[in-house]
């Protein structure tokens, strides 16, 4: 097992890592729309907050050689069920050829207030 730490992404807000290797799966800590240079959340429509933390995933991602394509099980936390269209509408332009396994789940609150949160499991296998 080894801890994954890319300082490229927005540092943890709590005490765990990033992600996690595993064999031969990286398992994606529950991520939040931090600007990876301030550690804030950034600000805006929730379309810019699902782009945001996508794009965090992206890092982690492509600091292990990995991408979108690699996913195999994604799990979105919203705080709003209403937002299901414009999270997809956003979500759809990172998948296109490979849609891996998915939960949306709406939560009462996140860290930081978050609207989102996202974590996800890739495989390193091809």
């Amino acid at each position: 097992m080894k801890t994954i730490y890319n300082k490229e992404a927005p540092k943890p807000v709590g005490p765990y890592s990033q992600a996690v290797k595993s064999g031969d799966l990286l398992f994606i800590s529950g991520t939040l729309p931090l600007d990876p240079k301030t550690g804030n959340l950034v600000e805006g429509d929730i379309e810019t907050l699902t782009k945001r933390t996508l794009e965090n995933i992206k890092i982690i991602l492509e600091g292990e050689k990995l991408s979108f394509n690699n996913l195999v099980k994604v799990n979105i936390f919203i705080k709003n069920m209403a937002d299901f269209s414009k999270i997809n509408s956003v979500y759809e332009k990172y998948f296109k050829d490979h849609l891996p396994a998915r939960a949306v789940v709406e939560v009462s609150n996140l860290p930081k207030n978050s609207l989102i949160e996202i974590e996800a499991v890739a495989s390193y296998e091809d």
